[in-house]
C-alpha cells in the first residue's frame, strides 16, 4: 500500500510580519494530518486600527483538525500572548520550560481559563507527540529560557529556531548549545525555520554583558533621580539595570505591573539571585535623589504604562522633575515612533534629561541575529531547506537570498496561510488556507473586516453627521430637522450654523419629495437622508461622513 504521508509547515502568523507568531507542523496524508502548534502570539494595534490594542491570528483553519499539542518556545507576548484569547479555538496540551510555564499559568488564569493541561519541560528536555519527537535546544535571546526546537519526524528533522541571537556571555541562562545544533547538522537537518528580524544588519547583535557595563558608566554620571525604561520581558536587561544601579549605590524601585510580574517569574526559577530587595514607590519617594533608580514599563510610549503616567504627572507616587534623567534601554519598534517621540517630549517639558542608544551606543542590544550570526547558525545546522520566518516580506526574501549565497540548496518564503510541503520531494507551497486576524475589541474577538472597525476607521477619516426628526401617523414631518456634526471642521460658529441649517433644509426637502408609502419604510428614509447629506458634505469638505439617522414615530 502506498504511503501518502507528508510533512508540512503552515504559518498562520509571523510570516510577512514581525510578531503574532503561530506556526503549525503537520504530518500524515492530506485527509488525516496530525498537527502540533508552535507558539500562539499577539501583535498590537496602530493608527490604522483605532480603538484596537491587541490583535491575534485567526486559527479558523484548525477547526476539526487533530492538534496533538502546543509547544511554546519562550515567553514573549508575540509568542504566548494570544493563548488566553484563543484558548477555546486551539485547546490542546501545553508544553513549556519553567519560566515560560509560570507566565502561561498566570496569563490563562487572568483570562478565566482553568481547564488547561500544562507540562513543564526541563531545559534541553524532550517531548513525544504522535509522529513528532521534539527536543528543546538552548539558545540565547532577550528573555530567560529561549528555546529552539529540533522536531524529528519519519520524513526528516526540522530545526525551528524561535527567536534567537548568539550571545557568548548571557546575563541569564546558558550560552547557545552549539554542540547540539552541530550534532543535528551531522545527523541531517531537512529544514531550518529561522528568525529573519535583523537580516539587513551586518555583524552581530552584541552581548548583554556589555550592556551592563555601558549602563553602569552612564548611571554613574547622573546625579539626580534616574528612571530606566526597558521591556519588562527582557529579564536579562532588568538584571543588568538592577546590578548597574546597585554598583552606583542606588536602590531599585519597580514601576509598572509587568515589571513586578516578570521579576516574580524570574525569581521563581532562580534568576536575579544576589540582588537587594526592591524598594516600594512610597519608600523611594522619601529617599535622596541620588539613592534611587526607577525601573519602568512604557519604553514604547504606551499611553497607560508607568512612564507615560509619570510624564503626564498622573502617577500617584513617582515624580520626575528638572535635572532628573530617563534612560531608554530599548529599541524603537517600527510603528511606535510617534508615541515614543511624544513621551520623550513630555518628559523634556518636565526638565528631564533623555538618554537613548543613539546618544549612548551600547546601552541596548538586539535579541535577534544579524547577518554574521545567521551565517554561523547555517554553518552549524546545514539544512537542506531554508524557511525564513519572523519578518516582513522584504526580510524573508533577503534571508532567502542569504541562504542561497551560502549554499543552502532550497529556499521557501511562505506568507501566512501558505502550506509548505517539506517532504517528500521538492519543497513547495501546495495549498493556501485562511489566515486572517482577529481584533480584541471591547474585550471580545471580532473579525478584521468587522462593521464596527470599518465604521470607526471611516468616522476617524471622514467624521459623522447625526440627523433627527419626527414623523406623525400620516408619515409627515412633525418636527424640525436637526443636523449635528462630529469630527468635521468649521471656520467659526456662524459657519457651523449656516452649513448645518442648509443641511436641515436639504433633508426636509428630500423627505417631502418621498411618497407617503416610501416614508413608511425607515430604511428608505435613512438611505435618502444619507445620500443627501453625504453629497452636501462632499461639496463642503470633500469628505463623505457616516450619517446616523434617528427617526421618531409619533
Amino acid at each position: 500500500m502506498k504511503n501518502n504521508n507528508e510533512l508540512v509547515f503552515l504559518p498562520l502568523g509571523g510570516s510577512n510580519e514581525i510578531g503574532m507568531n503561530l506556526n503549525l507542523y503537520g504530518f500524515g496524508p492530506e485527509h488525516d494530518r496530525k498537527w502540533i502548534i508552535v507558539d500562539v502570539g499577539v501583535t498590537f494595534g496602530d493608527l490604522t486600527t483605532p480603538g484596537i490594542e491587541v490583535i491575534v491570528p485567526d486559527p479558523k483553519f484548525l477547526e476539526g483538525e487533530e492538534i496533538l499539542g502546543i509547544i511554546l518556545t519562550h515567553a514573549h507576548e508575540d509568542h504566548i500572548g494570544a493563548l488566553g484569547w484563543l484558548w477555546d479555538k486551539v485547546k490542546a496540551p501545553l508544553y513549556a520550560t519553567p519560566f515560560t510555564a509560570f507566565l502561561i499559568r498566570e496569563k490563562l488564569r487572568e483570562a478565566g481559563v482553568d481547564d488547561f493541561k500544562l507540562t513543564e519541560v526541563p531545559l534541553g528536555g524532550h517531548v513525544d507527540l504522535g509522529p513528532f519527537g521534539i527536543d528543546y535546544v538552548t539558545i540565547t535571546h532577550s528573555i530567560p529560557e529561549p528555546n529552539g526546537l529540533a522536531i524529528k519526524t519519519p520524513l526528516g528533522t526540522i530545526l525551528h529556531t524561535g527567536d534567537w541571537k548568539i550571545d557568548p556571555d548571557p546575563i541569564t541562562g546558558k550560552p547557545t548549545d552549539i554542540s547540539t545544533i552541530t550534532a543535528l547538522g551531522d545527523e541531517g537537518v531537512l529544514a531550518m525555520v529561522c528568525d529573519s528580524t535583523n537580516v539587513f544588519v551586518e555583524g552581530r547583535a552584541g552581548s548583554e554583558a556589555d550592556v551592563k557595563v555601558e549602563l553602569e558608566k552612564l548611571i554613574r554620571t547622573l546625579k539626580k533621580r534616574v528612571a530606566v525604561a526597558c521591556f519588562a520581558s527582557n529579564v536579562a536587561r532588568m538584571d543588568s539595570v538592577i546590578r548597574a544601579a546597585e554598583a552606583c549605590g542606588r536602590s531599585v524601585c519597580l514601576v509598572g505591573r509587568s515589571m513586578h510580574r516578570m521579576a516574580a517569574a524570574a525569581k521563581s526559577v532562580g534568576l536575579m539571585a544576589g540582588i537587594n530587595e526592591f524598594v516600594t514607590e512610597g519608600e523611594a519617594a522619601r529617599m535622596k535623589d541620588n539613592e534611587v533608580l526607577y525601573l519602568c514599563t512604557g519604553s514604547q510610549g504606551e499611553p497607560r504604562a508607568a512612564l507615560s503616567r509619570i510624564a503626564d504627572g498622573n502617577h500617584p507616587q513617582v515624580k520626575l522633575k528638572e535635572g532628573d534623567a530617563c534612560v531608554f534601554s530599548s529599541r524603537v519598534i517600527p510603528g511606535n515612533e510617534i508615541g515614543i517621540r511624544s513621551l520623550q517630549n513630555r518628559l523634556s517639558d518636565l526638565g528631564v534629561e533623555i538618554h537613548t542608544e543613539k546618544d549612548h551606543p551600547g546601552i541596548h542590544v538586539s535579541g535577534h541575529p544579524c547577518r554574521e550570526e545567521l551565517i554561523e547558525m547555517y554553518g552549524w545546522a546545514r539544512p537542506k531547506i531554508a524557511v525564513p520566518t519572523h519578518g516582513e516580506r522584504r526580510h524573508l526574501q533577503k534571508h532567502a537570498s542569504l541562504a542561497a549565497e551560502i549554499g543552502v540548496p532550497e529556499q521557501v518564503t511562505p506568507r501566512n496561510g501558505d502550506m509548505v510541503r517539506l517532504a517528500p520531494g521538492k519543497p513547495e507551497i501546495i495549498d493556501e488556507v485562511p489566515a486572517g486576524r482577529l481584533f480584541v475589541d471591547g474585550g471580545v474577538l471580532v473579525s478584521e473586516a468587522s462593521d464596527a472597525l470599518r465604521e470607526r476607521r471611516h468616522a476617524a477619516h471622514n467624521g459623522m453627521l447625526f440627523v433627527s426628526f419626527a414623523l406623525n401617523a400620516k408619515n409627515q414631518l412633525a418636527s424640525y430637522v436637526d443636523v449635528r456634526g462630529l469630527g468635521l471642521a468649521f471656520e467659526n460658529d456662524d459657519t457651523i450654523s449656516d452649513q448645518l441649517e442648509m443641511m436641515c433644509d436639504l433633508v426636509e426637502k428630500a423627505i417631502t419629495k418621498l411618497s407617503r408609502e416610501e416614508r413608511e419604510d425607515d430604511e428608505t428614509v435613512e438611505i435618502t437622508v444619507a445620500r443627501v447629506l453625504k453629497k452636501a458634505a462632499q461639496n463642503i469638505w470633500g469628505r463623505r461622513p457616516i450619517v446616523e439617522t434617528i427617526i421618531l414615530r409619533l
